[in-house]
């Protein structure tokens, strides 16, 4: 880049600084003067054509770094444990873009504040094309959730170019088979008669177990009992262990406790019906509207990334996704895929933050 603003520099001066040795000559001047004017045009001509060519060499190197793109291994950042959806997705996925680009795709895990240690490693990393970040609706939730207490982070989802959205899977609100509540409607009845008495657990405040429960209860308008727990699996055994009367999970995770009978399954947060649980309902066909709300896995780069090697990244992004194995892997695991692309995937933050938002400021303040 260093070569280029010195000829632009060069070209610059040579064109717009006055030159005071060779001033504008007239064409009706004496013969030697003519030779003078003739000598100071070829000199220029020769200048310009040296800029040019440096240009257009430059160019053309930037040209060929991008189209070579990967020459070495890409980090791809997961700021969340091993063992979860957006780990296993994106360990998956690195497997299949490997296919596509010839190069390695290095999973970087960098776990701590609830994502954020992997995000704002993100955010401030090279915008190179050679660290990814692949994350969930906590790149959204957790900027939001720091606005209530006054706190700033290193990043929020403005510091992210959207390559592409891999998966998105609704969640179910599950009770314990012998709860008394046989449909989601009984659920909302009790809620009502009882505000406040019904307690759910969730895997922390503000996370992706906590915000759906509060979108269906604010749709629902009625009040329910948080009680957070270290994770997902421990708010399943309160459940379980009858701790709390509900939660909510993947139908990917929660199959098998339903399948066996141990859990009933009341209502989906998805549009459609789930395909592992046909049998259970949308809120949206129960008629509470505006509930929509997915455990999705996405994947970013920095947001100052050059468009045009964002353009090439989701293009091979689209050609890994049609990788066979990687297909039966996630249908393997329960989360089948759903593929949008830059401007999709942009559409779909769009509605997920405005979901998230309001149903943080709803929340208000959690210790």
């Amino acid at each position: 880049m260093r070569h280029k603003e010195q000829l632009k520099k060069l070209i610059k001066e040579s064109i717009f600084k006055p030159n005071t040795q060779h001033p504008t000559p007239n064409l009706f001047q004496p013969p030697k003067e003519k030779r003078q004017m003739v000598h100071f045009l070829k000199s220029k001509l020769f200048i310009y054509s040296i800029v040019l060519s440096g240009l257009i060499t430059g160019y053309h190197s930037d040209v060929h770094a991008q189209s070579t793109y990967p020459t070495k291994a890409v980090n791809l950042i997961v700021p969340f444990p091993p063992g979860g959806v957006v780990d296993l997705t994106g360990r998956s996925f690195a497997q299949s873009l490997y296919k596509v680009w010839g190069q390695p795709v290095v999973i970087a895990t960098k776990v701590g504040a609830g994502g954020g240690v992997g995000m704002g490693s993100a955010a401030a990393a090279n915008p190179d094309g050679y660290t990814l970040l692949a994350t969930h609706s906590s790149v959204l939730a957790l900027p939001e959730s720091e606005k209530l207490f006054g706190r700033s982070v290193n990043f929020d989802r403005s510091s992210f170019t959207p390559l592409a959205l891999l998966v998105a899977d609704p969640l179910v609100l599950v009770v314990k088979s012998d709860s008394p509540w046989r449909t989601y409607e009984d659920f909302v009845a009790a809620a009502k008669k009882n505000p406040d008495t019904i307690a759910y657990s969730s895997s922390g405040a503000y996370s992706a177990l906590h915000l759906p429960i509060e979108i269906l209860a604010n749709a629902a308008n009625i009040k329910l009992r948080h009680i957070p727990y270290s994770g997902g699996g421990p708010a399943i055994t309160a459940v379980l262990g009858g701790v709390v009367s509900a939660t909510v999970g993947s139908p990917a995770v929660l199959a098998p406790q339903i399948k066996s009978g141990e859990l009933r399954a009341l209502v989906s947060t998805g549009l459609k019906r789930t395909p592992l649980l046909p049998d259970v309902p949308t809120a949206n066909e129960l008629g509470y509207k505006d509930v929509e709300f997915y455990i999705w896995v996405g994947l970013f780069a920095p947001v100052k990334t050059d468009p045009n090697l964002v353009g090439m990244i989701r293009r091979d992004i689209k050609k890994a996704i049609q990788d066979p194995e990687f297909v039966e892997h996630m249908n393997k695991i329960g989360s089948p895929l759903d593929y949008r692309d830059g401007a999709a995937f942009s559409s779909f933050l769009d509605k997920d933050a405005e979901r998230i938002a309001t149903a943080i400021k709803r929340i208000g303040k959690v210790d």
